[in-house]
């Protein structure tokens, strides 16, 4: 049976009614990882407004291709894991779409295949802007989102997915915004596509923690089963602690001082838990969310961004 200790009430009662195709493959998205696509967007988008150069149409193009893109990984590793012996009874944490019998791992496939057919759609007018070696990342994205957790030598159960997901969800990720809004590179958007790379990997981290008593036995060799629990630990401080350096070095690219560091007290609270040994996903998914919040608000012509957004 399946520990829901640490979710809130609401998700417990979602998870324990019984399961209709929707709401099974909206838990199998996992909505709580979402950050992880959408925030390089929105970085990437306000840094590009604040030169001048947003387009609504190319924002809300790269949004949901960034999002079905995370929504097929999701949907391929719900069938993957179940195949390799990952979830199992005793995992912790939320619960497992394939593997509880909501939906056959057949029609998991189906939906993988249907978000990444979805996202292309939303890519094809991005890949004829960019030019013809998007079409190329954007293979690399599929093919990635596939092997991470499909394959005889998967990705994931080698020990690479933090440094996967902390690339393509960081410097491709919010690079790749900017530079299809902008037709520009910039060293203040490589420096701030670290950030989402950093928190996307910390991420993966929690979930690793949480599942190391699992991973082990099913063969899938993250960091935390390779090295250890403590070495985990570390490494998520030390991606936090990364995040919140990040604006220092922005300062020098003429970034405003005022209001990032507010959100470092969020720290306190996965800290914390952490060394209690307790899961901290939904804990890191709230700091990044603040942290990209306060990132695009303080952006010039950050009003005209949030307006557009809100307006369109």
């Amino acid at each position: 049976m399946h520990s829901t200790k640490n979710e809130s009430p609401i998700l417990q009662s979602f998870q324990s009614a019984p399961k209709s195709l929707g709401k099974a493959l909206f838990l199998a998205a996992r909505p709580k990882t979402w950050i992880a696509s959408l925030s390089p967007v929105f970085m990437g988008s306000s840094l590009a407004a604040r030169e001048d150069c947003f387009s609504l149409s190319i924002f809300f193009l790269t949004l949901f291709f960034a999002l079905f893109m995370q929504i097929g990984a999701n949907y391929a590793n719900d069938v993957f894991d179940f195949k390799n012996g990952a979830d199992t009874a005793e995992r912790i944490g939320p619960l497992r779409a394939v593997q509880q019998g909501w939906i056959s791992p057949k029609r998991m496939g189906i939906a993988a295949f249907c978000a990444f057919f979805f996202s292309i759609l939303c890519a094809t007018p991005l890949m004829l802007i960019a030019g013809w070696w998007s079409w190329l990342v954007f293979a690399l994205c599929v093919v990635c989102a596939v092997l991470y957790t499909g394959g005889k030598r998967s990705l994931g159960y080698l020990g690479l997915g933090e440094l996967l997901v902390f690339f393509f969800f960081g410097p491709l990720s919010l690079g790749g915004t900017y530079f299809i809004q902008t037709h520009s590179l910039s060293l203040t958007a490589w420096i701030a596509s670290l950030a989402p790379g950093f928190l996307s990997s910390a991420m993966i981290l929690a979930n690793n923690l949480r599942d190391e008593h699992t991973d082990a036995p099913a063969g899938k060799k993250t960091l935390v089963v390779r090295f250890g629990v403590f070495f985990g630990r570390s490494l998520y401080l030390l991606l936090l602690f990364g995040t919140f350096a990040i604006p220092l070095l922005l300062v020098s690219q003429g970034f405003p001082r005022p209001l990032l560091g507010t959100s470092i007290p969020c720290l306190c609270a996965p800290i914390k838990k952490l060394f209690q040994g307790k899961e901290v996903l939904q804990d890191t998914a709230l700091i990044f969310f603040a942290y990209t919040l306060l990132f695009c608000i303080l952006q010039k012509n950050s009003l005209k961004f949030v307006f557009f957004i809100l307006f369109a």
